[in-house]
């Protein structure tokens, strides 16, 4: 399933450039059938031997087919994330397309900071922060770059536009899991 949802992004950016495109959407609903089921995910697109990143739009709910949620997010990755300039197609070679599959989100139940800690597994939890209207998350991969939950959590109130310390204002907390289909460089 990997080449499939792999190849899948990579057509959907293909076709935002207009670019000629093989791919055989039928074929692959009837060997994965999944992709027709209601799914959300993530599509994350980096450049270099870094990794740096070069544009990341998901969806935190199933709101139609996966296979759409993976075209739609692609396209978006490639062209709409507002923190980039569109990609261009010379740029499209030193891409690494990465899909995150989302699994449903829990609501975290806890009193403080401290029981916070024990409800969430780094490096397996996507976290998703919500407070007065104020809304972000990061997928699990991003607990690689903030190991600590004091700095990811920071990081994600920041995120969100909040105070960096916006945990003491108990804001709600929900956690998902991710299933990843990375391209190899």
């Amino acid at each position: 399933m990997n080449e499939v949802i792999l190849a899948l992004a990579k057509a959907a950016i293909l076709v935002a450039l207009n670019q000629p495109v093989e791919y055989d959407i039928e074929a692959a609903l009837q060997t994965f059938p999944v992709l027709a089921e209601q799914g959300a995910s993530f599509v994350t697109l980096t450049t270099g031997s870094n990794e740096s990143l070069r544009g990341c739009i998901g969806s935190l709910e199933a709101h139609g087919p996966l296979y759409q949620d993976i075209i739609s997010n692609a396209q978006a990755a490639a062209l709409r994330d507002p923190r980039f300039q569109p990609l261009s197609i010379n740029e499209l070679q030193n891409i690494t397309i990465e899909v995150s599959i989302l699994s449903k989100r829990q609501t975290i139940s806890y009193t403080d900071t401290k029981d916070l800690k024990q409800h969430i597994t780094p490096f397996e939890d996507g976290v998703i922060l919500n407070l007065n209207g104020k809304k972000a998350t990061y997928l699990p991969q991003v607990w690689k770059q903030l190991p600590r939950f004091e700095d990811f959590f920071n990081s994600l109130c920041l995120k969100a536009n909040l105070d960096q310390n916006c945990l003491i204002q108990h804001p709600q907390i929900s956690v998902y899991r991710v299933k990843t289909y990375k391209e190899s460089k």
